[in-house]
């Protein structure tokens, strides 16, 4: 073996049940890893999960995840990590959502759950690396940094979701499908070739512990019915809600007001206050966005230079980019300017900032400020 011949690692493969992790699990097998397979039982009561959900959860995953791991060839086992899932994950979303907040479970799972949680236990267990089926890259420079960078192929990057991990996590994350620049159907044909059952099996898109997709169900089941008003930009009255908990900012559809308003244009929820337990809604002129400040930054890699710099933004999983300059405050807030004025800005969603590809960190939006209407 050469001094430059790749190390052999000891990878622990994060299998959720479907093709990505499958196909991600067999790449590192293939590239000459030790490989061992590990499905997170994440649901306190996974039969209660409904078969067929769209989640990650269940136990039909379980079982796919196994079926994938025999055909690889690899150690499989199943780890439960239902309570940690329920207090970091599950609780916050509940929390935030009662705080009048939009969270995104799927970034707080990455910070806590995969590479915290699993992490630690695979650091502990001699592991070298975590596995997972992510669109994205980790870049080694010149000076042993690592940097975390969108995926090769933009329409699957998944770098926003990842834009929680700091610099320790990005040392031992391994992402095989990120420099990957084929479609998802070319994935799930290399899954098919592999002999993976998982092959066809369909993505998941809901949140996993809300396996028929009715979020505000599921808040209602665990907030109980609080009856308080719409109103609208003046506070005059428009209607009634049963939990300020079930609007999110830039919602327009099942407002429940009743009647239109006096220009007939559409209205769109603007506000959510859980003190007074009312939701303010308001032409879509009033979502636009100017700047926000954010807490709890994370930096992926290193840091950003002390001032005012450059970037581009993300706001949400599946959005595109917007030109920003971002500053971090002397007591650990970013504040973040829009060159253009954005809209359906929420506090509790994650913004992640990025230097061409690469990502700088990600922070929670707290405050925004918005555009002054013409004439106010």
């Amino acid at each position: 073996m050469t001094d430059d011949a790749p190390r052999r690692l000891r990878v622990l493969a994060a299998m959720s049940g479907g093709v990505d992790s499958a196909v991600a699990a067999a790449r590192a097998a293939e590239a000459g890893h030790d490989v061992t397979g590990v499905h997170l039982a994440l649901s306190e009561n996974p039969k209660s999960f409904r078969t067929g959900a769209r989640g990650c959860c269940t136990i039909e995953d379980s079982h796919d995840a196994r079926r994938a791991a025999d055909v690889i060839g690899i150690p499989f086992y199943v780890w439960d990590l239902a309570e940690r899932f329920r207090e970091d994950v599950v609780d916050d979303f509940i929390a935030e959502y009662e705080a009048g907040r939009t969270p995104n479970p799927c970034l707080r799972c990455n910070e806590k759950i995969k590479f915290a949680a699993l992490l630690d236990k695979a650091l502990a267990l001699g592991f070298d690396a975590v596995c997972t089926g992510h669109y994205a890259t980790v870049v080694v420079t010149e000076d042993g940094t690592r940097e975390l960078h969108r995926a090769t192929d933009m329409a699957k990057d998944q770098s926003y979701v990842l834009g929680v991990l700091d610099d320790r996590q990005l040392a031992h994350a391994m992402f095989p499908l990120g420099d990957t620049r084929t479609t998802k159907a070319e994935i799930r044909e290399e899954a098919a070739r592999r002999g993976l059952f998982v092959a066809k099996k369909p993505d998941s898109h809901d949140i996993c512990f809300i396996a028929d997709g009715d979020t505000q169900g599921f808040l209602a089941k665990r907030l109980g019915t609080a009856q308080g008003d719409i109103v609208d930009e003046a506070g005059n009255h428009l209607g009634t809600h049963e939990g300020a908990y079930g609007y999110t900012i830039g919602q327009r559809k099942g407002l429940r007001i009743g009647h239109p308003a006096p220009d007939g244009k559409p209205r769109y929820v603007l506000d959510i206050s859980p003190v007074d337990n009312t939701v303010t809604v308001g032409p879509v002129e009033s979502l636009d966005v100017t700047a926000l400040t954010a807490i709890r930054p994370r930096w992926c890699g290193r840091p950003p230079t002390a001032g005012p710099a450059d970037y581009t933004a993300q706001l949400r999983a599946h959005g595109g980019e917007t030109e920003v300059t971002a500053e971090l405050t002397d007591d650990g807030e970013l504040l973040v300017t829009f060159t253009e004025p954005v809209r359906g800005v929420a506090p509790g969603q994650a913004i992640v900032l990025y230097d061409g590809t690469r990502v700088v960190g990600s922070a929670t939006i707290a405050t925004t400020q918005r555009r002054v209407a013409a004439g106010a």
